[in-house]
């Protein structure tokens, strides 16, 4: 189950839920009783692997010439 974090439009206290992902939302502090919303995080990107060179996107007879490949060209 994911965990979600709220915060009070009241007092400003965050807090953690743990929740099915179609559970109801969590509308209440539990500090102050006030309304409650969820926040919203930006998904991180984490690239895996050898990485990304100019090597990576050239044909082979480019490489061969040592001549670089230009979009559009």
């Amino acid at each position: 189950m994911p965990i979600y974090e709220y915060e009070c439009s009241v007092c400003r206290h965050h807090f953690d839920r743990k929740q099915r992902f179609d559970a109801e939302t969590v509308a209440i502090c539990p500090q102050c009783q006030g309304k409650a919303q969820r926040v919203i995080f930006s998904v991180p990107v984490i690239f895996k692997g050898s990485g990304f060179y100019v090597t990576d996107h050239r044909k082979p007879d480019d490489i061969a010439k040592g001549e670089k490949s230009m979009p559009g060209k």
